[in-house]
């Protein structure tokens, strides 16, 4: 997109970013030369809903096909296949929803599906089964289950308001959902998923944050998966979270061919510590249907890890995980850095692939 375009006068209103999405062959072809690929997705037409702000489509290098911006916005044919590993719903989501718009998979947490309407549809969405197709806002009568099945349930300490993405709400709606959750007496925590900070930096109003930080504690994840996506804007939205004491974490996916490089990873979290957001997760790609053209090895991440681990700040480095098919939950990956073990002593590998002892206390460790 050009220069011009972002002169628009409503260009940093964000309900503007949000009614002026570019959904169809036609919007793409405005701006961008489509590939064949590109081309194709649109005439299969794709099976998971296509919607990107023109924000985010400014970011991407109109001379590049394989931009990583772009390949996350501007579906590819690819995605009209299935794999052969593919799943509907990857992670048993369906099964673990007591009432509609709410999964338990963990005891203390629930998540909230708030809404199935993003800024942007990212292509590796893990839950393109139902995002895009489905209602805008949580229905009056589906929150009110939801916080009666977790005002049952005392064990439930941390609850996560996500999508779709919870910020193309307005402030009134999402101010209804969350505290509605905060008035349950046994909730300590809520968290807000979203990836406005990145596809809609200006949703983050000063009027969002002031109303947010009337709930506190109060925590949100984000997802920026390339440093590209750390623009200016990207980086006032951060701000103004963190600066009304909303700690920030992110929760990266690995791409192939979007950030699957040691280099990419690492000026990644550097330059998010710099913005003061945590890697909080380097998922694995899911097994959604039609992304398998996303997927990396699971011994490239622990590559990755390897080679951040020792050489970048410790709170830099986010734990690699894979969300378990099936609902297992997330299961952290790593690399082996413990050599062998006995009762008497460990033998363990450093960052720098020296052999390091480190001998085991001489009394037992309980008494008999």
């Amino acid at each position: 997109m050009s220069d011009i375009y972002r002169q628009e006068k409503n260009w940093r209103n964000w309900s503007w970013q949000f009614a002026n999405r570019l959904r169809t062959q036609a919007d793409f072809e405005k701006y961008f030369t489509l590939t064949d690929s590109e081309k194709m997705a649109f005439l299969g037409k794709p099976p998971f809903a296509v919607a990107v702000t023109p924000y985010y489509a400014s970011l991407i290098d109109k001379l590049n096909p394989n931009c990583p911006i772009r390949r996350q916005a501007i579906p590819l044919s690819q995605e009209l296949t299935c794999g052969i590993n593919d799943l509907t719903d990857p992670l048993n989501e369906e099964r673990l929803s007591p009432v509609d718009n709410l999964i338990h998979r963990y005891p203390d947490r629930v998540l909230l599906i708030a809404t199935e309407i993003c800024h942007t549809y990212c292509r590796h969405c893990t839950r393109r089964r139902r995002v895009g197709v489905k209602k805008l806002v949580i229905s009056h009568e589906q929150l009110n289950n939801a916080v009666a099945y977790i005002s049952s349930n005392k064990q439930i300490r941390d609850v996560l308001i996500s999508g779709g993405d919870p910020l193309t709400l307005n402030d009134q709606q999402l101010e209804k959902i969350i505290k509605a959750i905060r008035d349950i007496p046994h909730v300590e925590v809520i968290r807000i998923g979203t990836r406005t900070p990145v596809t809609n930096p200006f949703r983050i109003t000063e009027e969002l944050v002031q109303m947010l930080k009337a709930y506190h504690p109060l925590w949100m994840n984000t997802q920026f998966n390339h440093y590209l996506e750390i623009t200016e804007e990207a980086k006032q939205a951060c701000k103004l979270l963190v600066d009304a004491g909303i700690p920030l974490g992110n929760q990266t996916v690995l791409l192939r061919g979007i950030n699957d490089s040691v280099e990419v990873q690492k000026k990644l979290v550097q330059k998010l510590i710099q913005i003061r957001v945590r890697p909080y997760y380097l998922y694995q790609c899911d097994l959604a249907e039609g992304i398998e053209h996303f997927r990396t090895p699971v011994a490239l991440g622990t590559e990755i890890m390897e080679s951040l681990q020792g050489h970048t700040s410790g709170f830099a480095v986010p734990s690699f995980v894979i969300d378990a098919p099936g609902g297992g939950g997330k299961i952290p990956v790593l690399p082996q850095y413990v050599i062998c073990q006995t009762p008497k002593k460990v033998v363990l590998r450093n960052y720098e692939g020296k052999m390091f002892t480190y001998p085991e206390p001489n009394k037992k460790w309980k008494e008999e």
